[in-house]
């Protein structure tokens, strides 16, 4: 466990690459992509938004991990269909050309996704939606997820890739998070509760809706997720044993507590009872 601790104290630094900033607009979808400086057959990840900017894209890539996040569905009714459909064309995007200078390219068996509040039920559909593809995805993780229309644990019921679910303590018995529904119909994900996190922390950058008294950036849920989320994609994207700890559902992590989840998930009507008691 020392050792696990000290590995999670690096990944909440930034890591040892160099990182370069891409336009995805030249294959002709807005977004941003993000890449170590040199390096071939790398693994990479499509990240859905939630009012995301590139800190933690950026963290990503300092640590060996190609992140493209495509810049679509930003209005004031997103669709979450559109949003997966935006983030399989990004995955074939990164594995489909040379990326920079031309010294950086992408495995297209080293694939995962990454959404963030309403991006991650957009990455559960697109990973349901790429079930059939030729080269399967290795890892899909949801931090912090939000209902959507359509919602994804219907979808996320038939997955049968390794997940990562990161929660806030509390969440399930808020009305926006979905986060214990997916949980139980998610059968191969692994489940987290990100101790003493603030789900709309981990927006980054200068937020026009702190000014109305809604959550701006909170460094400790940026620091915790991000270590999360590295070493639990540098073990099932690459195989690198070394952050196998980080995928196994028993060992609790740094940062973390154990999820409180029932064996139903709460009705609309608990979390109706919680948000009028809160």
């Amino acid at each position: 466990m020392a050792k696990t601790k000290q590995l999670f104290g690096a990944l909440t630094r930034r890591g040892p690459h160099r990182v370069l900033r891409g336009d995805l607009g030249f294959a002709g979808l807005p977004g941003t992509v993000y890449t170590p400086e040199s390096g071939l057959n790398l693994p990479g990840v499509a990240f859905g938004h939630d009012w995301l900017q590139g800190g933690t894209l950026e963290h990503l890539a300092s640590w060996g991990i190609v992140a493209a996040a495509p810049d679509t569905e930003t209005g004031i009714a997103p669709s979450v269909l559109n949003l997966s459909f935006d983030l399989g064309t990004t995955l074939d995007i990164i594995t489909g050309v040379r990326l920079g200078p031309g010294k950086i390219s992408v495995h297209p068996t080293k694939l995962g996704l990454v959404g963030h509040g309403f991006g991650a039920s957009a990455a559960v559909f697109a990973a349901a939606g790429l079930g059939s593809s030729t080269n399967p995805l290795k890892a899909v993780a949801a931090v912090f997820p939000t209902a959507s229309k359509p919602d994804a644990p219907e979808p996320a019921a038939g997955l049968r890739v390794p997940g990562l679910i990161l929660g806030a303590p509390g969440a399930e018995l808020t009305i926006q998070s979905n986060v214990t529904e997916l949980a139980a119909a998610w059968r191969t994900a692994t489940v987290r509760t990100v101790a003493k996190a603030e789900p709309g922390g981990l927006a980054e950058g200068f937020r026009l809706t702190k000014l109305v008294g809604m959550p701006g950036p909170d460094r400790r849920t940026q620091k915790t997720v991000r270590a999360l989320l590295t070493g639990y994609l540098l073990f099932q994207l690459t195989g690198d044993k070394t952050y196998k700890d980080f995928a196994d559902a028993d060992v609790v992590l740094p940062k973390t507590v154990a999820a409180e989840l029932g064996e139903e998930p709460p009705s609309l009507e608990d979390k109706v009872v919680a948000l009028l008691k809160g």
